[in-house]
């Protein structure tokens, strides 16, 4: 019974996901498909790199011949966040055996939004939670990717844009964060680091100091708030 109530709330929680996921997938396969990989190459990539803003980052990467050592230092800075999420999911990812490995490799930002929420009802299984919703969205990643691929191969359409809407989904993310929470400062801080670091550093150097300022911030914050909280 508690299996099959799990079950049913990671769905329903997965749902929105599922609504992004799809369709952000499609994107990344139509443009896969562009370049002139095959449908087998996005559901290759969407079950072993899963990794939806660096997917569409490698579209170009493998297109224009990219060193590895440009592959990677461009996946170390589009994905650096994931340090963060990791140190916040270290309590909650204990003690899930055998699944941990993959809750690890599976934990996507939309992922996180959702393992990481205080409102997880009585009866509802928190660990099975956490592996269900991650399995989840990957397979609807995977299905939006396979399903672009193959319309990309069978439909001329013009694909300008589309990689867009990555940019898109992250502004709906930091949306539905900011009003569940009335703790605000931690997102108004990023927003004024980065704007800072964008205008200090430039377009093509303001991530690395960003993120620095970002964890700094962070951490400072937390100890304000906590020591604020104890007095």
């Amino acid at each position: 019974m508690q299996k099959n109530q799990t079950l049913k709330y990671a769905f329903l929680s997965s749902l929105p996901v599922m609504a992004g996921y799809v369709v952000l997938g499609i994107g990344f396969g139509v443009l896969l498909q562009d370049k002139g990989y095959g449908w087998w190459w996005a559901a290759l990539m969407s079950l072993t790199v899963y990794a939806g803003s660096m997917q569409y980052v490698a579209v170009d990467l493998l297109a224009g011949g990219a060193s590895v050592m440009a592959a990677a230092m461009m996946t170390v800075l589009v994905n650096i966040r994931h340090l963060f999420y990791g140190l916040t999911m270290l309590d909650r990812y204990s003690d899930t055996g055998r699944k941990k490995p993959y809750l690890i490799f599976s934990l996507t930002d939309e992922t996180f939004s959702l393992v990481c929420s205080p409102q997880i009802p009585q009866g509802v299984d928190e660990k099975k939670y956490y592996f269900y919703v991650s399995v989840m969205n990957q397979c609807y990643w995977v299905t939006g990717s396979v399903i672009g691929a193959a319309a990309g191969a069978a439909l001329s359409f013009n694909s300008a844009g589309i990689d867009f809407a990555m940019t898109a989904l992250f502004v709906v993310i930091f949306v539905e964060q900011w009003e569940k929470t009335k703790q605000h400062l931690p997102a108004v801080s990023g927003v004024v680091i980065s704007v800072l670091c964008r205008l200090i550093f430039g377009a093509s150097g303001f991530l690395i100091p960003s993120m620095i300022g970002i964890t700094a911030a962070m951490f400072l914050e937390k100890r304000w708030l906590k020591g604020g909280m104890e007095s």
